[in-house]
Protein backbone atom coordinates (compact mmCIF):
# COMPACT_ATOMS: atom_id res chain seq x y z
CA UNK A 1 0.00 0.00 0.00
CA UNK A 2 1.25 3.50 -0.98
CA UNK A 3 0.58 5.55 2.18
CA UNK A 4 1.09 9.56 3.12
CA UNK A 5 0.96 10.31 6.70
CA UNK A 6 1.33 14.28 8.25
CA UNK A 7 2.86 14.76 11.87
CA UNK A 8 1.34 17.71 12.85
CA UNK A 9 3.77 18.37 15.59
CA UNK A 10 4.46 20.88 18.54
CA UNK A 11 7.19 22.32 16.54
CA UNK A 12 7.18 20.95 12.93
CA UNK A 13 4.57 19.34 10.37
CA UNK A 14 6.23 16.53 8.31
CA UNK A 15 5.31 14.40 5.82
CA UNK A 16 6.20 11.16 4.94
CA UNK A 17 5.37 9.32 1.46
CA UNK A 18 5.67 5.15 1.70
CA UNK A 19 5.23 2.01 -0.12
CA UNK A 20 5.22 -0.50 2.62
CA UNK A 21 5.04 -4.05 1.76
CA UNK A 22 5.48 -7.04 4.17
CA UNK A 23 6.22 -4.68 7.07
CA UNK A 24 8.77 -2.74 5.31
CA UNK A 25 8.34 0.96 4.54
CA UNK A 26 10.15 2.39 1.52
CA UNK A 27 10.59 6.30 1.82
CA UNK A 28 9.40 8.19 -1.68
CA UNK A 29 9.08 11.29 -0.48
CA UNK A 30 9.70 12.94 3.28
CA UNK A 31 9.66 16.72 4.16
CA UNK A 32 9.63 18.47 7.27
CA UNK A 33 8.54 22.42 8.23
CA UNK A 34 9.10 23.88 11.18
CA UNK A 35 6.13 25.78 12.21
CA UNK A 36 6.15 26.14 15.44
CA UNK A 37 1.92 25.28 16.05
CA UNK A 38 2.89 24.56 19.75
CA UNK A 39 3.61 28.29 20.22
CA UNK A 40 2.14 29.57 23.69
CA UNK A 41 0.01 26.82 23.86
CA UNK A 42 1.65 26.29 27.59
CA UNK A 43 0.46 29.58 29.09
CA UNK A 44 -2.50 30.15 26.98
CA UNK A 45 -4.05 27.11 26.09
CA UNK A 46 -5.19 27.61 22.62
CA UNK A 47 -3.62 27.48 19.24
CA UNK A 48 -2.76 31.08 17.98
CA UNK A 49 -3.68 32.00 14.69
CA UNK A 50 -0.57 32.72 13.25
CA UNK A 51 0.61 29.34 13.79
CA UNK A 52 -2.52 27.44 12.92
CA UNK A 53 -1.51 29.38 9.30
CA UNK A 54 2.42 28.28 9.17
CA UNK A 55 0.77 24.58 9.78
CA UNK A 56 -1.49 25.06 7.03
CA UNK A 57 0.66 26.78 4.50
CA UNK A 58 2.80 23.64 5.03
CA UNK A 59 -0.26 21.47 4.24
CA UNK A 60 -1.16 23.16 1.00
CA UNK A 61 2.61 22.11 -0.28
CA UNK A 62 1.98 18.20 1.55
CA UNK A 63 -1.46 17.80 -0.78
CA UNK A 64 -0.07 18.23 -3.80
CA UNK A 65 3.27 15.77 -3.07
CA UNK A 66 0.59 13.52 -2.12
CA UNK A 67 -1.39 13.57 -4.94
CA UNK A 68 1.39 13.86 -7.25
CA UNK A 69 2.72 10.69 -5.96
CA UNK A 70 -0.70 9.14 -6.04
CA UNK A 71 -1.09 7.91 -2.21
CA UNK A 72 -3.90 5.43 -1.57
CA UNK A 73 -5.13 6.70 1.87
CA UNK A 74 -3.27 9.71 3.97
CA UNK A 75 -3.70 10.11 7.49
CA UNK A 76 -2.76 12.67 10.10
CA UNK A 77 -1.64 12.16 13.56
CA UNK A 78 -1.68 15.20 15.95
CA UNK A 79 0.29 15.11 19.47
CA UNK A 80 1.38 17.22 22.28
CA UNK A 81 0.15 21.40 21.22
CA UNK A 82 -3.32 20.32 20.13
CA UNK A 83 -3.93 17.64 22.61
CA UNK A 84 -3.76 20.57 25.06
CA UNK A 85 -5.00 23.20 23.11
CA UNK A 86 -9.12 24.08 23.67
CA UNK A 87 -9.19 25.06 20.27
CA UNK A 88 -7.64 21.80 18.86
CA UNK A 89 -10.77 20.40 16.96
CA UNK A 90 -11.49 23.79 15.20
CA UNK A 91 -7.91 22.98 13.80
CA UNK A 92 -8.92 19.43 12.78
CA UNK A 93 -12.22 20.76 11.03
CA UNK A 94 -10.05 23.51 8.69
CA UNK A 95 -7.76 20.69 7.99
CA UNK A 96 -10.31 18.35 6.66
CA UNK A 97 -12.23 21.40 4.61
CA UNK A 98 -9.03 22.52 3.29
CA UNK A 99 -7.27 19.70 2.94
CA UNK A 100 -9.56 16.63 3.02
CA UNK A 101 -7.54 14.96 5.19
CA UNK A 102 -8.57 12.96 8.24
CA UNK A 103 -7.01 14.16 11.36
CA UNK A 104 -7.18 12.73 14.83
CA UNK A 105 -5.50 13.63 18.13
CA UNK A 106 -3.36 10.45 19.44
CA UNK A 107 -2.87 10.35 23.38
CA UNK A 108 0.73 10.20 24.52
CA UNK A 109 0.65 6.47 25.10
CA UNK A 110 -0.62 5.85 21.55
CA UNK A 111 1.99 8.51 20.33
CA UNK A 112 4.65 6.60 22.23
CA UNK A 113 3.45 2.81 20.60
CA UNK A 114 3.78 4.27 17.17
CA UNK A 115 7.12 5.73 18.25
CA UNK A 116 8.01 2.35 19.04
CA UNK A 117 7.02 0.19 16.07
CA UNK A 118 8.72 2.72 13.78
CA UNK A 119 12.18 2.84 15.90
CA UNK A 120 12.41 -0.80 15.95
CA UNK A 121 10.83 -1.67 12.57
CA UNK A 122 14.09 -2.77 11.01
CA UNK A 123 15.86 -4.30 14.15
CA UNK A 124 15.65 -8.28 15.22
CA UNK A 125 13.38 -9.48 17.23
CA UNK A 126 14.22 -9.60 21.00
CA UNK A 127 17.56 -8.62 22.40
CA UNK A 128 18.17 -6.33 25.79
CA UNK A 129 15.09 -4.21 26.68
CA UNK A 130 15.94 -1.05 24.57
CA UNK A 131 15.32 2.51 25.02
CA UNK A 132 13.09 4.80 22.54
CA UNK A 133 13.17 8.49 23.43
CA UNK A 134 11.03 10.67 21.17
CA UNK A 135 12.23 14.53 21.91
CA UNK A 136 8.91 16.62 20.89
CA UNK A 137 7.86 20.40 21.57
CA UNK A 138 5.37 19.65 23.77
CA UNK A 139 6.17 16.30 25.22
CA UNK A 140 8.90 13.53 25.22
CA UNK A 141 8.26 9.92 25.35
CA UNK A 142 9.97 7.48 26.82
CA UNK A 143 9.48 3.72 25.45
CA UNK A 144 11.35 0.41 26.61
CA UNK A 145 10.88 -2.72 24.96
CA UNK A 146 12.16 -5.47 22.98
CA UNK A 147 11.91 -5.12 19.31
CA UNK A 148 9.38 -7.38 17.63
CA UNK A 149 7.47 -6.89 21.02
CA UNK A 150 4.43 -4.48 22.19
CA UNK A 151 6.63 -2.36 25.09
CA UNK A 152 7.01 -3.07 28.60
CA UNK A 153 6.67 0.39 29.53
CA UNK A 154 5.97 3.51 27.88
CA UNK A 155 5.00 7.14 29.31
CA UNK A 156 4.50 10.67 27.61
CA UNK A 157 5.63 13.53 29.74
CA UNK A 158 5.67 17.15 29.50
CA UNK A 159 9.64 17.55 28.65
CA UNK A 160 9.10 19.37 25.43
CA UNK A 161 11.69 21.55 23.51
CA UNK A 162 8.96 23.91 23.27
CA UNK A 163 7.41 23.64 26.84
CA UNK A 164 10.60 23.76 28.30
CA UNK A 165 12.17 27.10 26.74
CA UNK A 166 9.01 29.19 27.34
CA UNK A 167 8.58 27.78 30.94
CA UNK A 168 12.32 28.56 31.93
CA UNK A 169 14.36 30.68 28.79
CA UNK A 170 13.10 34.37 29.51
CA UNK A 171 16.93 35.62 28.35
CA UNK A 172 18.84 35.26 25.04
CA UNK A 173 21.22 33.71 25.56
CA UNK A 174 19.87 31.98 28.71
CA UNK A 175 21.69 32.87 32.01
CA UNK A 176 23.22 29.94 33.86
CA UNK A 177 20.64 29.63 36.43
CA UNK A 178 17.54 29.47 33.92
CA UNK A 179 19.47 26.24 32.17
CA UNK A 180 19.91 24.96 36.03
CA UNK A 181 16.44 25.41 37.01
CA UNK A 182 15.35 23.86 33.21
CA UNK A 183 17.78 21.07 34.02
CA UNK A 184 16.27 20.44 37.33
CA UNK A 185 12.75 20.44 35.99
CA UNK A 186 13.72 18.02 33.35
CA UNK A 187 15.58 15.53 35.69
CA UNK A 188 12.64 15.48 38.26
CA UNK A 189 10.27 14.72 35.32
CA UNK A 190 12.14 11.74 34.65
CA UNK A 191 12.69 10.25 37.96
CA UNK A 192 9.15 11.00 38.70
CA UNK A 193 8.01 9.65 35.32
CA UNK A 194 10.04 6.49 34.77
CA UNK A 195 10.95 4.12 37.79
CA UNK A 196 14.38 3.40 39.19
CA UNK A 197 13.82 -0.53 37.80
CA UNK A 198 12.56 0.42 34.26
CA UNK A 199 15.76 2.98 34.03
CA UNK A 200 18.12 0.61 35.18
CA UNK A 201 16.46 -2.56 32.86
CA UNK A 202 17.84 -0.53 29.77
CA UNK A 203 21.03 -1.43 27.85
CA UNK A 204 21.12 0.77 24.58
CA UNK A 205 19.04 3.35 22.89
CA UNK A 206 17.38 5.10 20.06
CA UNK A 207 16.55 8.50 20.14
CA UNK A 208 14.40 10.31 17.01
CA UNK A 209 13.10 13.64 16.20
CA UNK A 210 14.97 17.10 15.31
CA UNK A 211 16.71 17.57 18.64
CA UNK A 212 18.89 13.86 18.50
CA UNK A 213 19.52 14.46 14.87
CA UNK A 214 20.23 18.09 14.98
CA UNK A 215 23.45 16.75 17.52
CA UNK A 216 24.19 14.08 15.27
CA UNK A 217 24.97 17.41 12.08
CA UNK A 218 26.48 19.51 14.55
CA UNK A 219 29.01 16.41 15.82
CA UNK A 220 29.47 15.93 11.94
CA UNK A 221 29.74 19.54 11.10
CA UNK A 222 27.13 18.66 8.33
CA UNK A 223 27.23 21.88 5.54
CA UNK A 224 24.23 20.11 4.23
CA UNK A 225 21.89 17.34 6.41
CA UNK A 226 22.33 13.91 5.11
CA UNK A 227 20.21 11.43 6.19
CA UNK A 228 22.48 8.63 5.63
CA UNK A 229 25.20 10.39 7.94
CA UNK A 230 22.87 10.97 10.45
CA UNK A 231 20.50 7.71 10.68
CA UNK A 232 22.70 5.37 12.76
CA UNK A 233 24.88 7.98 14.13
CA UNK A 234 26.13 7.67 17.40
CA UNK A 235 25.93 9.84 20.12
CA UNK A 236 28.33 10.30 22.83
CA UNK A 237 26.72 11.67 26.16
CA UNK A 238 29.94 14.02 26.63
CA UNK A 239 29.63 15.30 23.31
CA UNK A 240 25.70 16.05 23.86
CA UNK A 241 27.23 18.02 27.24
CA UNK A 242 30.17 19.82 25.57
CA UNK A 243 27.88 20.71 22.75
CA UNK A 244 25.26 21.61 25.00
CA UNK A 245 27.44 23.89 27.26
CA UNK A 246 28.33 26.25 23.85
CA UNK A 247 24.58 26.20 22.55
CA UNK A 248 24.04 27.52 25.93
CA UNK A 249 26.19 30.09 25.70
CA UNK A 250 25.49 31.89 22.68
CA UNK A 251 23.05 34.17 21.47
CA UNK A 252 20.27 33.01 19.18
CA UNK A 253 21.52 34.96 16.12
CA UNK A 254 24.93 32.70 17.07
CA UNK A 255 23.16 29.30 17.09
CA UNK A 256 21.51 30.16 13.60
CA UNK A 257 24.62 30.24 12.40
CA UNK A 258 26.14 26.85 14.01
CA UNK A 259 27.03 24.21 11.26
CA UNK A 260 24.46 21.15 11.31
CA UNK A 261 21.47 23.25 13.04
CA UNK A 262 18.72 24.31 11.19
CA UNK A 263 18.41 28.06 11.97
CA UNK A 264 14.55 27.66 12.98
CA UNK A 265 15.94 25.09 15.77
CA UNK A 266 17.75 27.75 17.08
CA UNK A 267 15.10 29.29 19.79
CA UNK A 268 14.53 25.61 21.30
CA UNK A 269 17.42 23.73 20.79
CA UNK A 270 18.75 23.87 24.01
CA UNK A 271 15.95 22.69 25.95
CA UNK A 272 15.91 20.13 23.16
CA UNK A 273 19.81 18.66 24.64
CA UNK A 274 18.96 19.31 28.03
CA UNK A 275 16.18 16.76 27.29
CA UNK A 276 18.61 14.68 25.62
CA UNK A 277 21.42 15.15 28.49
CA UNK A 278 19.35 14.51 31.33
CA UNK A 279 17.80 11.43 29.99
CA UNK A 280 20.97 9.85 28.78
CA UNK A 281 22.15 10.52 32.18
CA UNK A 282 18.67 9.34 33.80
CA UNK A 283 19.16 6.05 31.45
CA UNK A 284 22.84 5.33 32.55
CA UNK A 285 23.16 5.63 28.74
CA UNK A 286 27.00 6.96 27.77
CA UNK A 287 25.93 6.85 24.39
CA UNK A 288 22.83 6.43 21.96
CA UNK A 289 21.96 5.91 18.89
CA UNK A 290 20.29 8.67 16.19
CA UNK A 291 17.13 7.36 14.26
CA UNK A 292 14.75 8.75 11.70
CA UNK A 293 12.44 5.87 11.59
CA UNK A 294 9.70 7.36 14.26
CA UNK A 295 6.42 8.11 14.50
CA UNK A 296 6.34 8.67 11.06
CA UNK A 297 6.87 4.80 10.20
CA UNK A 298 4.70 3.74 12.99
CA UNK A 299 2.08 5.38 11.59
CA UNK A 300 2.58 4.03 8.41
CA UNK A 301 3.13 0.64 9.31
CA UNK A 302 -0.28 0.87 11.13
CA UNK A 303 -2.60 2.31 8.45
CA UNK A 304 -0.69 -0.52 5.87
CA UNK A 305 -2.50 -3.25 8.33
Amino acid sequence: MRVGVVDLGTNTTRLLVADVVDGRVTELDRRTKITRLGEKVDAGGALVDAAMERVFAALSEYRQAIDELGAERTVAVATSAVRDARNGDYFLGQIKERFDIEARVISGDEEAQLTFAGATAERPAGGDPLLVLDIGGGSTEFVVGRAGEDPSFHVSTQAGSVRQTERHISTDPPPGDQVAELEADVRGIIEAAVPPAVRSGVRDGVAVAGTPTSMAAIEQRLERYDSSKVHGYRLQLDSCERILEKLATQPEQERRKVVGLHPDRAPTIVAGAVILVESMRAFGLETIEVGEHDILYGAALRTAR
